[in-house]
């Protein structure tokens, strides 16, 4: 036998050691992954059979409560061995939020960031992002575990924020320069957290603006009354005559409910100061009944004019129109006979009468 062949038969005998070899090492690296992901037990998970597992989980069930989805409700920690509970942390959030941006009449910047912001950092820029000119701003956020959320939490952290701004009220359409005051404000907010920005064109949402405001202008009414008090009266006094008779405070004003505890119309000062304010006499009031701000009611000027009697009764006033004129008896029919059309074109517009969506547009 030569060297040659020698040679070979020893190399030959060398590659089937190494792939023996190989495939050893292999086989030994595919066992400890498998190991890593389905730890041993004495019963072989693919053999053992599947009935002591149904037949223990209507016995387990009762150990877990329902516990229903909401802001502050967290996944309940698990037991430690010997049945302690761990110490109790903070409770995240495991369901999202209900509010949203309202697209019909809201724009979305929406910022993201390329790391998880944490809500404590982001909470002190909150402030500056309520409102740009006479828009109000609305943030909305995506955590890094995928809820959607209406408010930022100290303890939660954000892949993404999303601005909603109002596209119009009763200021008038969103303006070039109101939106690049809230683009500016999502740009800095995106440089300082090392994030991106993207939004619609500029053209497209002024031309959206401007077709909301011509909608909402068009259905924008207000109907007032005024009571004539003649000689000035302590406002202490026609305070409380107004809240004996039902009126609640809202504000610098009052206002009248209902049973919802919605606003249905409002009462005011002639002056336009709040009913605490100082110790002057108060010789007129204004009742307001502000349509689309308003629940929808078929008699809802007949229904402030029957209080508006009541009251001018109770304070020796005189009530009359916003023209200075005595109420003629029928008018309260015909005024709401017009309001019930008024009310179902808002509905028909997508703008119901004391909706949220009315009230933010008409404000």
């Amino acid at each position: 036998m030569s060297d040659l062949q020698i040679g070979l038969i020893v190399l030959g005998v060398l590659l089937i050691l190494l792939v023996l070899g190989f495939n050893w090492w292999q086989d030994r690296r595919v066992r400890r992954r498998m190991q890593e992901h389905f730890p041993a037990s004495e019963q072989d998970p693919l053999l053992g059979s599947a009935e002591p597992l149904r037949a223990a989980a209507p016995a387990a069930e009762p150990a877990r409560q329902r516990r229903e989805p909401g802001i502050g409700l967290g996944v309940p920690a698990e037991p430690a061995a010997g049945g302690e509970m761990p110490a109790e942390g903070p409770l995240v959030a495991e369901s999202d939020d209900g509010e949203e941006p309202d697209p019909a009449v809201e724009v979305v910047i929406e910022i993201h960031f390329a790391e998880p912001a944490r809500g404590a950092d982001l909470l002190p820029y909150m402030q500056s992002l309520r409102q740009v000119g006479k828009k109000q701003l609305r943030v909305f956020a995506s955590t890094d575990r995928g809820r959607h959320r209406s408010r930022i939490a100290a303890e939660e952290s954000y892949s993404t924020l999303q601005l909603a701004v109002l596209l119009a009220n009763r200021s008038g359409p969103l303006t070039a320069i109101e939106w690049s005051q809230a683009w500016a404000r999502a740009q800095d907010l995106a440089d300082r957290f090392e994030g991106s920005i993207e939004g619609p064109d500029q053209q497209a949402v002024l031309e959206q603006a401007a077709r909301l405001d011509d909608v909402c202008a068009a259905l924008d009414t207000q109907v007032g009354l005024t009571l004539m008090l003649g000689a000035a009266q302590p406002a202490a006094e026609v305070l409380a005559v107004a809240r004996g008779l039902g009126f609640a405070p809202d504000g610098a004003r009052l206002a009248w409910l209902n049973d919802a505890g919605a606003v249905r119309f409002t009462l005011a000062r002639g002056d336009g100061a709040a009913f605490d304010a100082g110790m002057g006499g108060i010789e007129r009031l204004y009742l307001l009944l502000d349509v689309p701000c308003s629940p929808a009611d078929p008699h809802a000027f007949g229904r402030m004019v029957e209080v508006g009697r009541d009251l001018a009764g109770r304070l020796r006033a005189e009530l009359v129109d916003d023209q200075g004129r005595v109420l003629a008896d029928g008018a309260d029919a015909v005024i709401d006979e017009r309001l019930r059309v008024l009310f179902e074109q808002l509905e028909q517009a997508g703008l119901p009468a004391g909706s949220e969506r009315a009230q933010r547009v008409f404000a």
